[in-house]
């Protein structure tokens, strides 16, 4: 499948919260960390063992524990190379950050644990099989951790014997997998397919449904012309994505590792450009504008918003702010169940902070805090009054250049006039650089009927979602 499909067909499968992933070995290496042949490598050598020349590496970690009469030196070398402190990689913020709700890895380190909380998302791990019958409330996100985990090393699945016994000491496990895997699309991403115990799941939903299995996908990197063997390589490369496709796994391949990170990029910027921020604050208005008229068009405009299933992101900006959320909470109680944190997300501003610096750098954060998760911003209106006099209001601003220089979507309705107008205004001298909004810059600049501008505003946005 080519790369551009395969992006169009999972951010659809995350937007309809159908999308799980699987973590493979591939994802940690990146952030330092050994793939199983790594891991292995110091005990086979002690056993007199090539690791390059085994292609069953299982075997070696079980003849490596019946040569020492026990497992207790696999045990500290799992944890000599899983608990060291490590940066985390770009691909685990975003893997992290995307709003999928369900994770599995054969992985013992925690580098999935440590993105969750770095993005402050609530994660509910399963390491034991006991803890598939408990919940933490109000999680984000479940990981599975199918293999074991590196604070319970005795426990990791490495040997034969672990294979072997699997199916009587982690049954549910296999059962929670095959479940998922039957319900929802899922992404393998760094991950070999060489795991026996994945593929025997994988083998047995083939003979449950047959051809009616879900579609997976799973990204692979090609056999590289420098590589030893490289026709051979090839051949087998192409037979192996050949039998994939029999458990309903399509294969993406890229030409390099770095190509992983702007995949994932592209799929968080689809998902993004589904919310939308609405700044604007005003405390005077002038004609044709009048503050019911103005309360009318954020309402409106919110209101259609949220009947198209985008999310609102407000920061209570006076004068339009309550329009906003009133016009979304009332679409959303009459359409979408009551689901309000799926398509409403209120971060009203700290209040007396009596410190201008602190008050300033703290406003700043919560901008960017809410403008990194958008992938749409609009600009209404814009004004404040200062010391008895109305200017631009410079959070609004602000909010514009954080917009810009993150990249996002920026639709000014210049007719309301101020900082609107003021940001119109720059991107008409730079349209180069806002090509989706040329056959709109002008609308956007005089048209002042609520149904007209929201009619453009929805057409813009239609357009960067039509992927």
């Amino acid at each position: 499948m080519d790369i551009e499909n395969f992006i169009i067909k999972f951010t659809k499968a995350i937007q309809e919260g159908n999308a799980g992933l699987f973590v493979g070995a591939g994802i940690s290496q990146g952030a330092g960390f050994v793939d199983w042949k790594g891991l292995l490598k110091p005990l086979a050598k002690e056993i007199s063992l090539n690791i390059d020349k085994e292609n069953d590496l299982l075997e070696v970690a079980q003849f490596y524990k019946n040569k020492m009469c026990g497992r207790g030196e696999i045990n500290q070398e799992i944890i000599n190379n899983f608990s060291k402190d490590t940066i985390l990689t770009e691909n685990i913020k975003i893997l992290t950050r995307l709003p999928i709700y369900t994770y599995w890895t054969t992985n013992y380190d925690k580098l999935l644990e440590e993105g969750f909380k770095l993005n402050n998302r609530k994660i509910d791990v399963k390491v034991e099989q006991e803890q598939l019958a408990r919940t933490v409330p109000k999680r984000d996100a479940i990981l599975y951790k199918m293999h074991g985990d590196v604070e319970y090393p005795n426990k990791a699945v490495l040997t034969k014997d672990d294979y072997e016994t699997y199916a009587e000491k982690r049954p549910l496990f296999r059962s929670a997998l095959k479940g998922d895997l039957i319900a929802k699309t899922f992404l393998f991403i760094g991950f070999s397919f060489e795991d026996p115990n994945v593929n025997y799941i994988l083998s047995q939903i083939h003979s449950l449904v047959e051809e009616n299995k879900r579609q997976h996908y799973c990204i692979i990197k090609k056999v590289d012309e420098s590589e030893p063997e490289f026709s051979y390589r090839k051949i087998k490369q192409k037979l192996k994505i050949e039998d994939l496709k029999r458990y309903g796994i399509q294969a993406i391949l890229i030409e390099n590792y770095d190509k992983i990170t702007e995949i994932l990029k592209k799929i968080e910027e689809n998902i993004n450009k589904r919310k939308v921020f609405i700044s604007g604050s005003a405390t005077k208005f002038t004609e044709p504008w009048n503050r019911e008229k103005a309360e009318d068009l954020a309402y409106s405009l919110a209101q259609a918003l949220i009947r198209k299933d985008y999310t609102i992101a407000s920061g209570f900006g006076i004068g339009i702010g309550s329009a906003v959320i009133n016009g979304a909470l009332d679409e959303i109680y009459r359409s979408k169940y009551k689901n309000i944190n799926e398509y409403l997300c209120l971060r009203p501003f700290p209040q007396n902070i009596l410190d201008s610096k602190k008050r300033k750098e703290l406003f700043t954060k919560y901008r960017e805090d809410i403008i990194k998760d958008v992938g749409i911003t609009i600009f209404l209106f814009g004004n404040k009054e200062e010391k008895g006099e109305i200017k631009n209001a410079n959070g609004c601003l602000e909010e514009f250049e954080i917009a810009k220089e993150k990249g996002k979507i920026i639709i000014p309705i210049g007719s309301t006039g101020y900082v609107a107008k003021q940001i119109l205004d720059e991107i008409k001298n730079n349209i180069e650089k806002y090509k989706y909004l040329r056959k709109y810059i002008n609308d956007l600049e005089t048209k002042t009927e609520k149904e007209d501008i929201i009619k453009i505003v929805l057409k813009i946005i239609d357009e960067q979602n039509d992927f």
